[in-house]
């Protein structure tokens, strides 16, 4: 008898333990490796809350082990992709992955128009014209084509579209190339289905005083979860508000400021789930707004030669409402040079002529300039070609004050170019540095853009202590920067250099009260770092709001709360599980 047939015998989805399997698991995207017992494909919601029911039922079984089923206490990670830089989607007993079977988009449809503003900082209105309901297996990638059929699509879609899934960015409370003008990924929720630790399903939304007074009222596991939720954060009410990290966005942490709006009288339990990569329930289904898509797009591009105007240069170009304001810096565009060849694969006689000649404003600009330290691409998107087209050179003419080189793509290819070097520098360092491999876990810093020309140059000598490589891009429109460092695992100090430089550069962020993660959360890696951003007061309040919700601990455990350096440090990729670790 062992897990695997217990389970059988009540869950309709598959249960895999093969060797094969458990080595796959064991991976995210992360530098960890953690090995799972068993992993599990429900086909829908029954299947979910049979195994919630049944892991809390071994739990507090004591025959359970008696049987000789396996350890004293078992938990649930839930997973969409696999995409988590963090280790979120990793974990040492059942791994319940989404993907298989429930993936389906059961509705996409336009509504009648209205207006929401993102909570975020340089945010202005934005029109919704449709939602969607989907499972959290779906990939975003079938998902933009359901909805692009509506000519309508979710705007805080990341970097990584073509890989990720719908449950990982409810789960990290996702962001991208448009959260500039959008927003995050907990603006756009309506509703969630969710299974929570009482192994029942429920619906949570935004509340209204009356509708909150009556789930209290109820007086069962739900009513007391929002019971609990709503006095935490009222008697605690000055520390909860003073916590909230002083940057445009944040995933790191509980969002325990956003759930009560005291002066709209609304409660959204749903701001908490969103971002707690499933630590306090499993998200089961999910109901978005949609925007609709615009017609017209044109990015402008800025040399910089050094960083020191920066903060004050993003201040410029704030004002004229750009879709994004995205960045790389001189490494990645050496790279994309070094590597050019690659750019050219796939596009055929004609295409890579036209690309490579697509090139010469840049050379001109190198030649002339010399290499710019940091390129800005700063796009503008809407309806009208010509207002577009107005709003670019605008731009493009008040920057001059500036004195850096500025051009204006002609069309859209000519814009790709960028976007491809932005993309796909990661990936070309993986392909290109022989017996290295990418090492996320500084990768999601933020501070905000004024303080940028004081912070990248200190954070730049901090890295250069060490021997590694790496590339910084990101969205200089909020300070928010990826560095992911290659790094060589056969090397016994490589654990030991993630550690110490982790902590260097969290002790930065913190000087420039900024948070160790904009997007990507905390996982495993960042877990035990939490407390160094927020300290000890704030850090019992998380682990307070983990127990209201789970009170067994089953949920996805070691992120948030519960995590510790040592755990990282026995679970860094190791030299033998080199050649099977990809992201």
């Amino acid at each position: 008898m062992n897990i695997k047939e217990e389970i059988k015998k009540f869950f309709k989805g598959d249960v895999d333990d093969s060797n094969e399997t458990l080595d796959k698991y064991s991976h995210d995207a992360s530098v960890l490796v953690v090995r799972p017992l068993v992993v599990v494909f429900p086909k829908d919601t029954s299947d979910v809350q049979m195994l919630v029911k049944w892991v809390n039922n071994y739990n507090t079984n004591s025959e359970s082990q008696e049987k000789g089923l396996g350890p004293e206490k078992l938990s649930i990670t839930p997973r969409a992709a696999g995409t988590c830089m963090s280790g979120g989607a990793i974990g040492e007993s059942i791994i319940m992955d989404f993907t298989k079977y429930m993936n389906v988009i059961s509705k996409v449809e336009k509504v009648e128009p209205f207006q929401i503003t993102p909570k975020y900082p340089n945010a202005h209105s934005v029109e919704i014209s449709g939602t969607a309901v989907v499972n959290p297996g779906c990939f975003y990638r079938d998902f933009e084509v359901a909805t692009l059929k509506e000519n309508l699509f979710l705007p805080c879609y990341t970097a990584s579209k073509s890989l990720n899934a719908i449950g990982g960015m409810i789960g990290n409370n996702s962001a991208g190339e448009k959260t500039l003008n959008y927003g995050k990924t907990e603006d756009y929720i309506k509703e969630l289905q969710v299974v929570f630790a009482d192994g029942r399903e429920y619906t949570v939304r935004a509340l209204n005083k009356k509708e909150l007074y009556a789930k209290i009222a109820q007086g069962d596991f739900e009513g007391d979860i929002y019971k609990n939720i709503f006095a935490l954060i009222n008697d605690n009410k000055d520390l909860v508000k003073g916590a909230k990290p002083n940057v445009s966005k944040n995933s790191a942490g509980y969002y325990l400021w956003n759930v009560w709006d005291e002066e709209k009288e609304i409660f959204d339990l749903g701001k908490l789930i969103v971002g707690s990569q499933g630590t306090l329930g499993i998200v089961t289904n999910i109901t978005l707004h949609l925007v609709k898509v615009k017609k017209a797009s044109k990015l402008v591009v800025v040399f910089m030669r050094d960083l020191s105007r920066l903060g004050e240069l993003v201040d410029a170009i704030l004002p004229f409402h750009p879709e994004s304001i995205e960045s790389y810096d001189d490494a990645t565009m050496k790279l994309a040079i070094k590597f050019f060849p690659d750019f050219l694969k796939k596009k055929g006689v004609w295409g890579m002529i036209k690309f490579m000649w697509s090139f010469w404003p840049e050379a001109y600009v190198m030649l002339v300039r010399g290499m710019p330290k940091l390129i800005l691409l700063v796009e503008f998107a809407g309806n009208n070609d010509d207002e577009i087209k107005n709003e670019a050179k605008k731009l493009a003419k008040s920057l001059k004050t500036f004195d850096m080189p500025i051009r204006t793509t002609r069309n859209k290819s000519d814009a790709d170019k960028y976007w491809d070097i932005r993309r796909e520098s990661f990936a070309l360092l993986r392909k290109h540095i022989k017996d290295k491999h990418t090492a996320p876990f500084i990768d999601d810093i933020i501070v905000r853009p004024e303080f940028l020309p004081e912070f990248l140059p200190k954070l730049n000598t901090i890295l250069k202590e060490y021997p590694i490589t790496y590339t910084i891009a990101g969205h200089a429109g909020n300070g928010n920067f990826h560095i992911i460092p290659l790094m060589d695992f056969r090397d016994e100090n490589t654990g030991k250099i993630i550690l110490e430089l982790s902590r260097k550069v969290y002790d930065l962020v913190h000087e420039y009260k900024g948070s160790i993660t904009g997007e990507h959360n905390d996982g495993i890696i960042r877990t035990p770092f939490l407390k160094q951003m927020y300290g000890e007061n704030i850090c019992n309040l998380f682990e307070k709001t983990k127990n209201t919700f789970d009170f067994q601990g089953i949920f996805n455990p070691g992120k948030k709360v519960g995590g510790s350096i040592q755990y990282i440090s026995d679970h860094i990729l190791k030299e033998a599980h080199t050649k099977s670790y990809k992201v």
